[in-house]
């Protein structure tokens, strides 16, 4: 017999009630089973029993007068046999035995609770291998900043183990949220929700890994009371390849596939923003219309291939003639148009038109073929000419044509019309 550390009990009967009373009890400190009876040798509980080299018995009175001793001893009779509490009452002085009703009432609330564990215990497995498996990192702190936990998914996004963050501030991964280390800002940040981060879903922010690299991060954060204490519980995720293909698409949108030069929209985007500017520091600037001469016969004697090719060599030509400070884009076909910030004046404006010209005079050597073209220029200019960019586009589209019905590879200011 095991030297009894809490309230003796001997339980009689090792059905599946017998079995969910043991299993309990042996979870308890404060319990301590001295032995088990049932007349079922191989009886569930009795085989438990054995394991846990608990003394089993196949008689009732036998396991009384082996147990005698304890005169304190708890009884539990979860069998039919009502002869089994008068045996106990003669052995222990008249012992009371939990019997009838009441054993079978304690034998269901002993049920329902083992259901419940039950139920609890697969929650738990549930949610651990939900949190283990999650492909979103999962990082809950307490109310200091302090990293209470760190999923498989979350060690991956920021290359820190678990056993390593843990403990750590949060500051570590999102250092944004507080400056200089200070630890009081984010305790009042955490208290205060300055920054509308707790209780908000998608939120953008720079993270950072272990080896100093940032990176967009989106995060989910909610808060959680938990016996008293503040939580909270971040669902992350790295947006990186996402903003990526972001600004593909977006840069896509706002350039010319085939010269990778700035595309209509965005070019006139560009010009919403230069005019204001201008006026602003009270200088001009031009818009040249270019179109090209010549264009249409290479590329219908050279083939389309050769045609992409020519318009990619004119936009290299073009670029190398303009300053970091202007904008070159292709609207479409064989057009092209320029912004000249802080031109100055007319003069300079149609300069540069010339060094165009001169430049598309020389000849394109394509795949081996030479071929030569030219270029008409219209200029128009802020403020003299108008003092919005449709405008200005407009005329300078105007002056370019002018240029074209003037013998082409020339070009001819807005203000020639007049």
């Amino acid at each position: 017999m095991r030297k009894s550390h809490g309230q003796p009990v001997i339980i009689v009967g090792g059905g599946p009630g017998g079995f969910a009373l043991l299993e309990m009890f042996l979870e308890d400190p404060l319990v301590q089973v001295i032995a088990v009876v049932d007349r079922d040798p191989a009886a569930a509980a009795l085989q438990m029993a054995r394991f846990y080299d608990i003394v089993t018995y196949t008689e009732a009175i036998k396991a009384f007068e082996a147990c005698k001793e304890y005169q304190d001893v708890i009884i539990y009779n979860l069998t039919h046999d009502d002869t089994i509490a008068k045996q106990a009452e003669a052995i222990f002085d008249g012992k009371k035995v939990t019997n009838g009703l009441e054993a079978k009432l304690f034998w269901q609330i002993v049920m329902n609770l083992k259901r419940i564990k039950n139920e609890l215990e697969n929650s738990q497995v549930q949610l651990n291998a939900i949190i283990y498996n999650a492909l979103d990192g999962i990082i809950t702190f307490n109310d200091k900043g302090e990293i209470q936990g760190f999923n498989p998914a979350a060690e991956l996004i920021f290359e820190y183990d678990q056993a390593s963050i843990i403990g750590q501030s949060i500051q570590i991964i999102m250092p944004d949220i507080a400056e200089n280390g200070d630890e009081e800002f984010i305790n009042r940040f955490l208290r205060s929700r300055e920054f509308g981060l707790i209780g908000v879903s998608g939120y953008e922010m720079s993270a950072q890994r272990k080896n100093g690299q940032r990176f967009p991060l989106e995060l989910s954060t909610s808060e959680m009371v938990l016996n008293g204490s503040r939580y909270f519980v971040c669902i992350a995720r790295d947006i990186t390849e996402r903003k990526i293909v972001e600004e593909n698409t977006k840069y896509a949108a706002l350039h010319d596939y085939l010269t990778d030069l700035p595309n209509r929209a965005m070019f006139l985007e560009c010009l919403d923003y230069a005019i204001p500017l201008a006026k602003r520091n009270n200088y001009k600037l031009a818009i040249l219309f270019l179109d090209l001469d010549g264009f249409k016969k290479v590329n219908d004697t050279l083939g389309h291939a050769n045609g992409d090719l020519l318009l990619q060599e004119v936009a290299k030509r073009l670029q190398a003639l303009i300053r970091n400070s202007d904008v070159l884009a292709r609207m479409g076909g064989d057009e092209f148009t320029l912004i000249l910030s802080n031109i100055g004046n007319a003069q300079n404006a149609s300069l540069v038109a010339k060094k165009i010209i001169e430049a598309l005079c020389e000849p394109f050597n394509l795949n081996g073929q030479q071929c030569n073209i030219g270029g008409s220029i219209g200029i128009s200019l802020y403020p003299d000419g108008a003092v919005n960019s449709e405008s200005l586009l407009h005329q300078a589209d105007k002056a370019m044509y002018l240029a074209k019905n003037n013998g082409k590879n020339t070009y001819k200011l807005y203000a020639d019309l007049h």
